[in-house]
């Protein structure tokens, strides 16, 4: 079996590509790859968006494989991005290690943002 030394990309299925970039980069803040219109990075992850729509492929978001974006402080992130209105999905979780704020993009992809407050043993 060959070695797989890392993950590439993550393919984010769009319906408009300027909305999203518009959302990846100026509402989240995410950086742009200086040599691709549609892809933006999130630490060593780079987020590709795509228009399945434009390659006949019909378009459905992704659903429960939720983007877990880190952030040091959820509480804060969140109350940031509820300024520049997005909307979350119920309360933040707190499953005892980490916190987790829901919400979706403009295409109604699941992502969330995650940070970790235990220690790892």
């Amino acid at each position: 079996m060959p070695e797989i030394t890392k993950l590439d990309f993550v393919a984010v299925p769009s319906q408009d590509a300027a909305r999203s970039r518009e959302f990846y980069g100026g509402t989240l803040g995410l950086r742009a790859d200086e040599h691709a219109e549609n892809e933006f990075w999130a630490g060593e992850t780079c987020l590709g968006v795509w228009e399945p729509e434009r390659f006949g492929m019909p378009f459905a978001p992704q659903k429960n494989g939720h983007l877990a974006l880190h952030v040091e402080d959820v509480a804060a992130a969140r109350a940031e991005l509820e300024g520049k209105g997005i909307e979350f999905m119920g309360d933040t979780l707190d499953t005892g290690v980490c916190h987790m704020a829901f919400f979706t993009d403009p295409d109604g992809n699941d992502l969330m943002l995650h940070g970790r407050y235990a220690p790892y043993d």
